[in-house]
């Protein structure tokens, strides 16, 4: 019998003061059962700093063809497709020729540089490809803020971060560009 994704709700209040972008997200994101506290909330924070008309979460780890998170039209044409992790070049690759711009979060300690050194000729090839990295004790202190039901309010303003939980717990970080799309 195969697990069951657990369910997560977060109710997301965010102040985007960079891109001018102020709402409140109730959001259902299922946690895949290999999926750790961690990736779940790096997607989560994926969604805070994207959130726009039409962005939601894929099938992700649970499907070939989809991305954590998607952005698309009425049209179903991609226009944002979103990673999280240390996928293979390939799935990439493909990705930015179904969408008109992809990014990629990574997370974690060394992994992400020693992925970056065995797949960067192949990746700075991409053009559509942003890719940024979550720092090991940032992407540690969002898996801290992960429960079953959260209230939590973002602030992002000069490209940093600020979300705090409704029991006053926070974090505060900035991403670290890899490369520039």
């Amino acid at each position: 019998m195969a697990l069951k994704s657990t369910v997560f709700k977060a109710n997301v209040q965010i102040s985007d003061l960079d891109r001018h972008y102020y709402a409140e997200h109730a959001l259902t994101l299922a946690r895949h059962p290999s999926e750790t506290d961690e990736r779940m909330m790096v997607r989560l924070l994926a969604f805070i700093l994207n959130a726009q008309e039409g962005l939601e979460f894929g099938k992700g780890l649970s499907a070939d063809d989809e991305p954590d998170l998607w952005q698309r039209d009425y049209t179903g044409a991609i226009g944002h497709w979103i990673e999280v992790g240390l996928p293979e070049e390939r799935r990439l690759r493909r990705a930015s020729g179904r969408a008109d711009k992809v990014t990629l979060y990574v997370y974690g300690a060394r992994a992400p540089e020693v992925w970056w050194q065995n797949n960067q000729r192949e990746l700075n090839k991409l053009d559509k490809l942003q890719i940024l990295r979550v720092g090991e004790e940032d992407s540690l202190a969002l898996a801290a803020l992960a429960e079953r039901t959260m209230q939590l309010q973002a602030t992002v303003l000069d490209g940093e971060l600020w979300l705090s939980a409704a029991d006053g717990r926070s974090v505060n970080l900035r991403l670290e560009t890899i490369k520039a799309a």
